[in-house]
């Protein structure tokens, strides 16, 4: 999971006047929100007996009983005394992480000087796991209708904030630090040389301490941290077909990268691991001790549970002076924490043609939204998956996954609809001759995935797309095989298939490549990284901003899309770093 400790994102309701100004202003330190509210009715997982325990931090009265504050040692003592093993102590929020017996728990919830107990929920990774994915040609063609043209290193994410007109007028964010929580980073990835600055892992997994061994398992990590910070000029040696041979260009290039591991190799990790990484980015300001004028933290992950003792991490974050960028979390109704913290900047997530992605949480805590659709990014060397498709006469498909496991091939050909009921191909054994040598256009209904590949397999199908059958924009998500088929597989989007199996017939394309150092993902995760590196980029060229100040701008300067004004799908729009800085 992700260690977390002092948060600093804004407050959305400052004024807009003082930050287009550019006036710095004294700040009144945040407070933390008394409410608990419960944004969702689900909760969370959390291990057995392991929970965080809150003390007073003002004295009260309780009756005719006055109470002060315990200090940080007697906190200690009174957990230790009732039974508790403490994990570990958060001095500057009043609170602790311990495992607690039944007994503990009772005599500690009995305790005057206890505010609070709530269990050490874990929160996940907010990627969509396999990436979606498209080919490079589709991120132009795709990005050109609303955003620009991605070309180059440029991918459409960076074409929607304008990154190359921020990086020809020589904004890059540097000078300021950009701390991720996250599963981790590969840093002897080329895209990071002389930008990683600091890496720590929180979790308890042993053998994931070094940012130049194997630590990102999940992958998720060094992706986002591509978006950030992917170095211009600097390729990685396995490109994925069709890519640039400088690989991809981060929205902020030339900020100070840190990677604080606070989910383990599945993607999770505990509360009070996300704190701790938080506090250990907070610590990166020279306020704090550290090195850095400025730190923007990027949390790309998220859960439905409130936790009064993040909320205080936050808040003391934000009064500590960092800025906190959250993902608003996927497939939900509503916004997940930390993004629905006080304090905390929410982002949601747009496809290339400016639309809400349809898996972005609304909610109105969302503040901004930035590119989260097939976002092309870095893998941990050699372990990514690149997909690929393609029609003749038909527009770049929107949206396209691969099966796990997948078989790596380059197949263009004939596409032949496979037949059957609703062109679904099912029935064991089934065999269609028109397949063979050709591409097998499928769609997904009423029969497994495997069967349906066996089928067209057994047909003599070179390649083959599935397309979906309910969702109209995107493809199934992750196809998941229990055999692999030495022919490449993709999952095409309801609308995509159903336009080219109008077009038949016609040929097309399929490419799979295992082994790169890149690859595609979707989601609020995707879409947090671009805010993130659009906010240091903006600090950078205004570094006399506050981090409320900061939040206003960014704000006031965002490209307002769906209906006028803020609204709980996108906010107050695209995150436009270049209007932020010139106005324009």
């Amino acid at each position: 999971m992700n260690p977390r400790h002092y948060h600093a994102s804004l407050l959305l309701g400052l004024s807009l006047t003082l930050a287009a100004c550019g006036q710095q202003t004294t700040s009144t330190p945040a407070t933390q929100s008394a409410a608990s509210p419960s944004l969702s009715t689900q909760t969370d997982p959390v291990e057995s007996g392991a929970y965080l325990v809150g003390f007073r931090q003002t004295p009260t009265t309780l009756g005719t009983q006055s109470l002060g504050t315990l200090s940080v040692s007697a906190q200690a003592l009174t957990v230790q005394a009732a039974g508790g093993t403490i994990k570990t102590q958060f001095e500057d929020i009043s609170a602790l992480a311990a495992h607690l017996t039944p007994d503990a728990l009772a005599t500690l919830k009995a305790d005057p000087n206890v505010e609070y107990i709530e269990p050490d929920y874990q929160k996940h990774a907010l990627g969509l796991g396999t990436p979606p994915a498209v080919s490079a040609q589709s991120q132009a063609v795709g990005a050109q209708a609303v955003l620009g043209s991605a070309s180059g290193e440029t991918t459409w994410g960076d074409a929607a904030l304008r990154v190359p007109a921020l990086r020809s007028a020589g904004y890059t964010g540097a000078g300021v630090a950009v701390c991720i929580t996250d599963t981790g980073i590969d840093g002897n990835q080329p895209e990071f040389a002389g930008r990683l600055k600091g890496f720590r892992n929180f979790t308890a997994e042993t053998g994931r301490d070094s940012a130049y061994n194997l630590n990102d398992v999940h992958q998720h990590g060094t992706h986002v941290a591509g978006t950030v910070a992917a170095q211009y000029g600097t390729g990685s040696s396995h490109l994925g077909s069709g890519m640039n041979v400088n690989g991809v260009g981060g929205v902020a290039s030339g900020v100070n990268l840190y990677m604080a591991r606070v989910l383990d190799d599945n993607g999770n990790g505990a509360n009070s691991d996300i704190i701790n990484g938080v506090n250990w980015c907070t610590a990166q300001l020279k306020s704090k001790g550290g090195t850095e004028n400025h730190v923007v933290v990027s949390m790309s992950l998220g859960g439905s549970s409130f936790s009064s003792t993040e909320q205080r991490a936050y808040t003391a974050a934000y009064n500590a002076g960092a800025l906190i960028v959250a993902a608003s979390g996927n497939w939900g109704t509503t916004v997940s924490y930390p993004a629905a913290y006080t304090n905390v900047l929410a982002v949601g997530a747009v496809d290339m043609n400016s639309q809400i992605a349809v898996f972005s949480n609304p909610g109105s805590k969302v503040a901004l939204v930035g590119p989260g659709v097939n976002i092309l990014s870095t893998r941990p060397l050699s372990q990514g998956t690149f997909v690929t498709a393609s029609a003749s006469g038909l527009p770049s498909f929107s949206d396209v996954s691969s099966t796990d496991p997948s078989s790596s091939g380059n197949v263009s050909g004939k596409v032949v609809a496979a037949g059957g009921s609703n062109n679904e191909f099912c029935g064991t054994g089934v065999r269609n001759t028109a397949l063979s040598g050709n591409i097998a256009l499928i769609s997904r209904g009423t029969c497994t995935y495997e069967q349906k590949i066996a089928n067209a397999y057994g047909s003599g199908a070179t390649a083959v797309m599935i397309y979906n059958n309910t969702t109209t924009h995107d493809a199934p998500g992750t196809m998941t095989l229990t055999s692999s088929y030495p022919v490449p597989v993709v999952g095409l989007s309801k609308d995509d298939g159903l336009a080219l199996q109008a077009k038949l017939p016609t040929t097309g394309t399929v490419s799979i490549n295992n082994g790169t150092d890149y690859g595609f993902d979707s989601g609020t995760s995707m879409a947090t990284p671009h805010v993130s590196a659009a906010a240091a980029v903006v600090w950078a060229a205004k570094p006399t901003l506050t981090p409320s100040q900061l939040t206003s701008l960014l704000t006031s300067t965002a490209t307002d899309l769906g209906p006028a004004g803020k609204d709980n799908s996108y906010g107050y729009g695209l995150v436009n770093p270049y209007k932020a800085i010139t106005g324009n």
